[in-house]
């Protein structure tokens, strides 16, 4: 006899078909082998007592701050642990619960519905601007493209071209310059059909640039502002563009400047729902949820959306993380803006394990590669 110990992250529905359980079985123990923790805040303590029974009474556990029990608080947060199997009973017992508890049934219910994605894409930067952080990303018109090729060659699936840096306290551009540094770019693109091998987006705001891009063959909307312009919704609406949707707090001007939030996971959610709802009022159909790292944000606030991804999933809408060279990897391991790839790796790789389906990225090549090997690994 041998005893193996399994990662927790093999597809486990592989392996029970390779033990040749029954197809019902199978259902039942996959369902048994994914954990769920979940946060719930402000939770009425009344819902807490009963949530607590209701937990164990299907296998799972509620942990709730000392003195829950005799009420001591009226709200409290608590951390729910289950499979997805006793999440699955736990939801069906709550729909029937007071106290709020119906609420977060509906909610236990949307995160059992998390589908992972089934592939990543790979979103190559091209910036038109002399003042982006990395110098690598830079390029003139004729040089764009030869980088763009050689990004397609590598296997980007989409192609980011910008003409405004956005990152902190970058200048402001008007929309007359910024269409003046992407235009030799984009009409290279339109001449050469490149939008045939590859999708193209274009990084920015500005109506007038939008359009024009639209013209060139660019089928994406990458808005740092999340769509904040009532003419980009139309645009993007009347002619089936992809809308990303980036969370930031201020502008590029003002963003790190003592950033806050309440919770950063649940102020971020809230934004995407308002957004979302938007965007989808003006008929934009195809919408990607972009977290915005580095936007805004604290050294402590980019490593939490990374690492919980996972819970703006249940929007139902693709994500996008793009950390790529950023300081966050600097505050982490003190690094030139040049020696970055690895903590981007590192990042991206984490981001994708945790729903990302859209990586935002200065090294196509390297993250191409990895994901390839990430695959492979993810299925074994």
């Amino acid at each position: 006899m041998e005893v193996e110990l399994l990662s927790n992250d093999i597809d486990i529905k592989k392996y029970l078909k390779n033990l040749n359980v029954d197809s019902g079985g199978a259902t039942i123990m996959s369902a048994k082998a994914e954990h769920h923790l979940i946060m719930i805040r402000d939770l009425h303590v009344g819902a807490a007592n009963i949530l607590k029974q209701d937990a164990l009474s299907v296998g799972a556990d509620l942990a709730v701050p000392h003195g829950t029990v005799t009420a001591q608080t009226p709200h409290v947060d608590a951390i729910l642990i289950a499979t997805s199997r006793e999440l699955e009973k736990l939801s069906r017992k709550e729909l029937a619960q007071p106290f709020g508890l119906k609420e977060v049934a509906k909610k236990l219910q949307e995160i059992l519905k998390i589908k992972t994605p089934s592939r990543v894409e790979v979103m190559g930067i091209i910036n038109a601007n002399d003042d982006s952080f990395f110098s690598g990303s830079r390029f003139n018109d004729k040089d764009a493209i030869e980088a763009i090729k050689k990004m397609i060659n590598d296997g980007a699936d989409i192609i980011d071209v910008g003409g405004v840096s956005s990152a902190p306290s970058a200048k402001v551009v008007s929309k007359e310059e910024e269409l003046r540094r992407v235009k030799p770019i984009l009409d290279l693109i339109q001449a050469q059909k490149l939008y045939k091998e590859a999708q193209f987006s274009i990084d920015s705001y500005e109506p007038l640039v939008i359009e024009y891009a639209i013209k060139c063959g660019f089928r994406i909307v990458n808005d740092i502002t999340g769509l904040s312009s009532d003419e980009v919704c139309k645009l993007c609406a009347s002619n089936d563009m992809r809308a990303i949707i980036m969370h930031m707090q201020g502008t590029p001007q003002t963003m790190q400047e003592k950033p806050e939030y309440k919770n950063i996971l649940s102020d971020v959610y809230t934004f995407f729902e308002q957004r979302v709802e938007k965007a989808k009022s003006f008929g934009v159909k195809d919408i990607v949820l972009d977290v915005g790292i580095g936007f805004g944000k604290t050294q402590e606030h980019n490593l939490t959306l990374i690492k919980h991804l996972k819970h703006f999933s249940t929007l139902a809408q693709p994500l996008l993380v793009g950390a790529s060279r950023k300081s966050i990897i600097d505050k982490i391991s003190p690094s030139h803006v040049s020696q970055r790839v690895s903590g981007t790796l590192t990042l991206h790789l984490e981001a994708a394990k945790n729903g990302a389906s859209m990586l935002r990225v200065h090294d196509v090549y390297e993250h191409v590669q990895a994901l390839k090997i990430k695959k492979a690994l993810d299925e074994i």
